[in-house]
Formats: structure tokens, sequence, C-alpha cells
């Protein structure tokens, strides 16, 4: 079953307006510092954050990460990153003193009743294919009167009203821009193409480097793997709560099987953070490994090691662009999922128009990959295209970018100098 969905969240935030309002009168009150920060992002220690964490701890900056399990304090602590419990009264005073509040989901990255007045820095978690935010209805949708209009005119009126506090939404290009612009309801000079700092990564270094230390750390988190073996990720996206039409049948877990061994693949089955699938194959095989958030966060630096990516709607489509990596479609329920959430553009201007609808004909599509270069090639230079459409920059100075944004914003000025193109 999914761990989250948007019709529960929303009643709990409705349930939660009064500690919202005290929250906004205690935050009135309190004043905020010159120059401190604080970090938080919903997969742990990752993602765009820790890219800018990174740039931004470099230059002095006073900063605390917020956690939100022992875990993710256990990571913060590897890293040497001064951290708090964003639910406690510490987190509480943190994200209420702090000049700049830095998320990649939502304001629940940090401690969500005290954001009011602060620099908020909205670094998104990917490039949206489906419609997010105010463009997708989804997003308003209860579990609290989920019919009544009312009550979705006040989701919608909580969400604007939150969202515009938002001062700095990077856009990984002019492309993407205006989608973030109309999902989050803020105006073009809060949404700067500076690119993602979550993808510096996949621009820093040689092509072999970023391969040799993707798949050392798909090892790690996956188990080992012979040198010769080909990666395969499998990212299905998250449908709200609602059960996955993709999940493999017996017959079809022994036709994908059936193309790993015969190719020398490994299938890494990474399903959504906020979802669940039953994506275990009903007989024994070391060709299927899971890759979750929970044994790595952060899918995108292991990239890299991808010879295949298959998926349906997720962002990793325009991420993995910038490796590229070739790409299968399988997408078993798009008419029904442009019905109720919505894509920016088509779905076929993505994926083409020979995307699979079940594992039979996506397994097909793989075995070609893998068997045929000219295949490969050709989904190689689609990925490229895409890439070429989406990203803006590709030099791994994008943190700066958006560092140089938020002092340029606040006003501040870099305590040590700063490197990268202006």
């Amino acid at each position: 079953m999914a761990s989250f969905s948007f019709g529960a969240g929303n009643a709990q935030k409705l349930a939660s307006i009064p500690l919202y309002a005290l929250g906004r009168l205690v935050t009135a009150l309190i004043p905020r510092s010159a120059d401190g920060w604080v970090f938080g992002c919903a997969v742990g220690i990752a993602d765009g954050a820790l890219a800018l964490w990174r740039v931004a701890a470099a230059d002095g900056v006073p900063a605390v990460w917020l956690v939100d399990s022992d875990r993710e304090s256990r990571e913060a602590a590897a890293q040497g990153i001064p951290h708090a419990r964003k639910r406690s009264l510490r987190g509480f005073w943190l994200t209420a003193r702090a000049r700049v509040v830095v998320v990649t989901h939502g304001f629940g990255d940090v401690n969500r009743y005290a954001v009011s007045g602060a620099f908020i820095v909205q670094l998104w978690h990917g490039i949206p294919l489906k419609r997010i935010g105010l463009d997708s209805p989804e997003t308003v949708r209860s579990g609290v009167l989920p019919g009544w209009a009312p009550v979705r005119a006040l989701l919608a009126f909580m969400y604007r009203s939150a969202t515009r506090r938002i001062r700095l939404l990077p856009a990984a290009s002019h492309a993407v821009r205006g989608r973030l612009e109309s999902a989050f309801s803020v105006p073009d000079a809060r949404v700067p193409v500076t690119g993602e700092p979550r993808v510096d990564v996949l621009s820093q270094g040689t092509p072999e480097e970023r391969r040799s230390l993707a798949r050392a750390a798909i090892g790690a988190a996956a188990g080992s793997f012979d040198a010769g073996d080909r990666l395969v990720l499998y990212a299905p996206t998250w449908r709200d709560g609602a059960p996955d039409p993709a999940v493999p049948s017996a017959a079809e877990w022994q036709a994908i099987v059936d193309v790993l061994t015969r190719r020398r693949a490994v299938l890494l089955v990474r399903s959504h953070p906020l979802g669940a699938g039953e994506y275990t194959p009903p007989f024994a095989t070391e060709r299927v490994r899971h890759l979750g958030s929970d044994v790595l966060p952060d899918v995108t630096p292991v990239l890299p090691a991808l010879d295949v990516l298959v998926t349906d709607y997720s962002s990793l489509v325009f991420d993995s662009a910038l490796v590229p990596v070739p790409i299968v479609f399988l997408a078993p329920d798009a008419d029904e999922y442009a019905r109720t959430r919505g894509f920016y553009g088509s779905y076929a201007d993505v994926a083409g128009a020979d995307w699979a609808t079940e594992w039979t004909g996506a397994a097909a599509q793989l075995d070609a990959v893998l068997s045929d270069d000219a295949e490969r090639a050709r989904r190689i230079a689609a990925a490229a295209r895409t890439s070429a459409r989406v990203h803006a920059f590709r030099d791994g100075q994008n943190t700066r970018r958006v560092y140089r944004a938020i002092l340029a914003g606040t006003g501040a000025r870099p305590t040590r100098p700063t490197e990268g193109p202006r």
C-alpha cells in the first residue's frame, strides 16, 4: 500500500489550520537572523539541497540540516553536517530564526509552521513531465468531503498562499520555467534559469569516472554484480495511493528474467518513495534487485551506471538524458493518467509513439536495446534531443549559480570567494 496520498495529506492540512495560524503569529514575533540557513529534504541528506549545502558550507554560511529520523541523523553526522529534529522545539526555533530556508519537496522538509518571513528556496526534485502543484487537480483533492467544491477551493487558496512565499525557484531552462511558474503560482522574477543543483553531479569529472563511481555505489547499495553485467533501472511513478498497474504477472516476470539472463543484465527496481509496489519475482533470481530510497536516497549520482532506464512518467526521463541513457517507456495507463493528472504537452512528445503498455512488450524492447547497437544508438539520440530541450546548462555549475542568486536576493555577500562562471 502507498504511504501517502494527496487525499490524506490534504485532510491533515485542513486539521492543522490552527497550528499554521499559530506558527505565523509566533514567527512574526521572532526576529530572523542576518545569515542563518536551514536545509531540509524529504528523502534524506541528498538531492539539490545537499549540493547547495556543500557550496554554502564551503563559503562559511552558518546552517543546520533539519532531519526526520535516526537514519537521517546518522547520515548527517557521518558527513559532518550540524543537524536537529525538524519536529522538535529546536527545529521550530531554528526554522523561525533562519534567514534562508532551503527545501526540495515542500515546507514539511523543515518545520512547516515556522517558514513565514524567511527567504524560501524551493529547489524542487526534478523537471516535471506530469502536471504538478496547481496545474494538477490531484493537488487539491481531499479525503474530507472530496466532492465538495468549497473544500477544494480552500485547499487551492492554502496552497497558493504557501507557494507565493517562495522567493527562489531555480529552473533548468526556459522551457521548464513556465511549468514551475504555473504550478507554484510565483512570478517569473523568482524563477531564474540557473540549472538544477541536483544534476551537477552528472556533468562533473569524465564520463568514465562518473560511470565507475556510479557502478560502485549501486554495488554497495544493491549487492555486488559481475563486471560484465549491464544495469537496467525500473522507476515507476507514484500514483497517489492507487494500485500500480505495471506490477508484472508471474508470466511477465519470467519474460523479464529471460531477457536479463540472455543479455547479462540486472534489473534494479526503484519504487517511488511515497508509494509501494510488489516488485518481487515469484521465484528466486539474482537478476532482480531492489534499489529503493531506503538503501539509496539519491538516485541521480548513479544514473551514469545505467545501460537502460525503464519508466513511465518519472522526471528521471530528463535527468538521465544528461548522461544520456536509452529509455524504454512502459505506461499501461497513459490515457487515464492524462485525464486525471495531466501532462505538460502530450506524453508522446517525450515517449514517442511506441511506448509499451505491458511488460511483455517492454521486455521485448529492452531485449532490442541490449542486443542491437542501432536500436541503442537511436534511443540514446532521442535522450540527447530531450536533454537539449530541457537543460540550458551542462557545465556542473548550476549550484553556484543558485547560490549567487540567493546571495543577490538576500543582499548578502559571500564570506569566501566563489568560483565558477558568472
